[in-house]
């Protein structure tokens, strides 16, 4: 009978805490938050509730960004949104690392920004945070997975459930899994 392989992941070893203490304090005051004040259904208030809310927790909003009821943000304070962005039913903002995203910028519902992972070359896969920049104009269309890493430039698309895992240059559509440029988005 074979052996069986060794072993290359020794999770034993993996960092318990990557995240200064207080982060974590804040983050389990920032879930409460999250799960009853944030969601609470106000109607035409209900927006400048959440962003006063983000904005405690130290995320750097412009004007009339407008997040759901079912937006999820995991570290406030790692985020930065410009003016008149659109944040739709159940995106999900995973921000280990820094998330910018510029003005007149749409999520729509679904969509994953993932700024975090771990190395995986490394036994101990240790925490890695690399930042989701995401430009002016951008529509990034339903259920789309933005990886860590990914710079997507001003006024480009992404189409319905691509996976950007790659920097996007501006201006173009991209689509597929993992996305590739399929044209230029051209005004008409």
């Amino acid at each position: 009978m074979d052996s069986p392989p060794p072993i290359f992941q020794t999770l034993h070893r993996t960092a318990r805490a990557p995240y200064p203490r207080s982060w974590y304090v804040r983050r389990a005051i920032w879930n409460v938050v999250q799960a009853t004040l944030y969601r609470l259904p106000i109607p035409k208030l209900g927006p400048a509730w959440r962003r006063f809310l983000l904005r405690c927790f130290g995320a750097r909003l412009g004007t009339a960004a407008l997040f759901t009821p079912t937006t999820r943000v995991f570290h406030p304070w790692l985020l930065e949104v410009g003016d008149w962005c659109a944040f739709s039913t159940n995106v999900t903002i995973y921000n280990l690392g820094r998330v910018t995203i510029g003005h007149h910028t749409v999520l729509s519902q679904d969509v994953y920004l993932c700024a975090g992972t771990h190395d995986y070359t490394q036994p101990d896969l240790p925490l890695l945070r690399p930042p989701i920049a995401i430009g002016n104009g951008v529509w990034i269309a339903a259920g789309a997975f933005v990886c860590p890493g990914v710079t997507i430039g001003d006024n480009s698309v992404v189409a319905a459930r691509a996976v950007v895992t790659r920097d996007v240059p501006a201006g173009m559509v991209i689509a597929g899994n993992p996305a590739r440029v399929i044209k230029p988005r051209v005004a008409t």
